[in-house]
């Protein structure tokens, strides 16, 4: 799902970028007015690619960092079950040896 909002609002993007270009195109100004207002237009869209790329890369970061803190914590489960097998097997042997030596 998150990847159709994502895709959404990139089409969105695109549509509000051809919509401004052909009211820009039309509107009854001369060219000098015409060329600044494509340039002005043309840095809002890399400002908000620029944003959009910001925020992605924040987002990617919190993942790997989540990822990590997860990874993490499964590597001290299975420690800790190791830990508790290698214990429960010295206490199994432990008793096996004890009974064979009462006998």
């Amino acid at each position: 799902m998150a990847d159709n909002d994502g895709s959404g609002f990139l089409w969105f993007l695109a549509g509000l970028g051809i919509g401004a270009a052909v009211g820009i195109l039309y509107a009854p100004s001369t060219g000098d007015e015409t060329r600044q207002k494509i340039r002005d237009a043309a840095e809002q869209g890399r400002d908000v690619v620029r944003d959009r790329a910001r925020q992605a890369r924040e987002q990617a970061g919190s993942w790997v960092d989540r990822g990590r803190d997860y990874i993490a914590q499964q590597k001290e489960q299975f420690r800790s079950a190791v830990e508790a097998g290698k214990e429960a097997y010295r206490d199994a042997t432990a008793e096996e040896t004890g009974t064979a030596n009462n006998q």
